[in-house]
């Protein structure tokens, strides 16, 4: 019966029921899984495929039939040599390309929008990786009896339905014109089916559109229920992250940018800034409410050394130069402790004379 506690015990334990932590995250990000709907991507490169078909449609048409009146009156007549053959391939080529661009263009717009919509900007190469799991026949058939594919399933199906009543809908309001169009020459009837052509397709994007957010939603939902974490996960991140040289050394660096600015704060209030010129620079301050003899608010060595001199400067702080004494106290008194008696001495003369000459001042 103990034995058995145990084991749901830790059972229990090993359940994914935290939600991932930060650097989980963009571990998965990194690897390229992240919560993503392709129906966004589909909706998005159908609404504005059609909408550039819509606006640009005369203007691929007027070029198609250019290109087609040409070859029939220009270059049916030309020898076909192969200066001439290279010459139609050129020229047919940039045609098409004209034609084409205003299509491709946005095709790629309308792609990296709705990604971008989705996920924001993300490059990696991670997915490309050869990976034996990904043909896995045991994985491969558990996906295809999961929860996840039944979802996709049902998914597919209620898109065609809901395409195919959209595309009756749209016929049955066309259809006294396409009854007519024997009576129509042949522009006007290809006009017309790309007309109602370019309704089907916008309304099927727009309800698309409609469809993507539900299975935005869900697929956000599945990529969190998948990234979950154990509490034995997060605490041996926790553990992994704390050994991490990097990790320390952008911590001590953070710690040592915090302990500088506060020391530079320091520096307006010293009574005197004690220099060795180009190397040390010691912030002195005597206040008896403080303490009884005169202490340390800052200290520094070479671009530290700079910054405290430039900041006494910018605040009429005296700098005073003693080589011996300001190497003296940088090697042996740590910022807030007071100046030992070996020190007295020179530091009180020090600051007697800078009381004369604030006095003068």
């Amino acid at each position: 019966m103990r034995l058995k506690l145990d084991l749901q015990f830790f059972a229990g334990a090993e359940e994914k029921t935290e939600k991932a932590t930060p650097k989980k995250r963009q571990d998965e990000r990194e690897k390229g899984k992240v919560a993503k709907s392709q129906d966004v991507n589909t909706a998005f490169l159908l609404f504005f495929c059609f909408m550039i078909l819509f606006v640009y449609g005369s203007f691929m048409k007027d070029h198609m039939t250019a290109l087609y009146q040409h070859t029939f009156t220009e270059y049916i007549h030309w020898e076909v040599t192969i200066d001439s053959v290279n010459q139609v391939m050129m020229e047919v080529f940039i045609e098409v390309a004209t034609i084409l661009a205003p299509v491709m263009i946005t095709a790629i717009i309308a792609g990296l929008a709705a990604n971008f919509t989705q996920i924001g900007f993300l490059f990696t190469t991670e997915p490309l990786k050869f990976d034996l799991k990904k043909i896995d026949p045991i994985q491969g058939t558990k996906k295809v009896f999961s929860i996840r594919a039944l979802v996709e399933l049902l998914k597919s199906l209620l898109k065609i339905v809901l395409i195919g009543v959209i595309t009756f809908f749209v016929i049955w309001i066309y259809k006294d014109d396409m009854m007519m169009l024997a009576f129509k020459n042949a522009e006007n009837a290809i006009g017309f089916f790309g007309e109602v052509t370019i309704m089907m397709g916008i309304a099927a994007a727009i309800a698309l559109l409609f469809l993507s957010v539900f299975d935005y939603v869900y697929q956000k939902y599945d990529f969190e229920k998948n990234i979950k974490m154990s509490k034995k996960d997060i605490k041996d991140e926790h553990k992994n992250m704390e050994g991490d040289p990097l990790i320390k050394s952008k911590r001590k660096e953070r710690q040592r940018e915090m302990a500088t600015r506060r020391m530079m704060s320091e520096v307006p209030s010293a009574d005197v800034v004690i220099t060795n010129p180009t190397h040390y620079a010691i912030a002195v301050k005597y206040d008896e409410a403080e303490a009884t003899a005169p202490f340390i608010v800052a200290k520094g060595a070479d671009q530290i050394a700079l910054k405290i001199k430039d900041t006494a400067k910018a605040n009429d702080v005296v700098t005073v130069e003693n080589k011996s004494l300001a190497r003296a106290l940088y090697d042996t008194i740590e910022i807030g402790d007071v100046i030992p008696e070996a020190f007295y001495k020179a530091v009180a003369e020090i600051l007697a004379y800078v009381y004369r000459l604030e006095k003068k001042i």
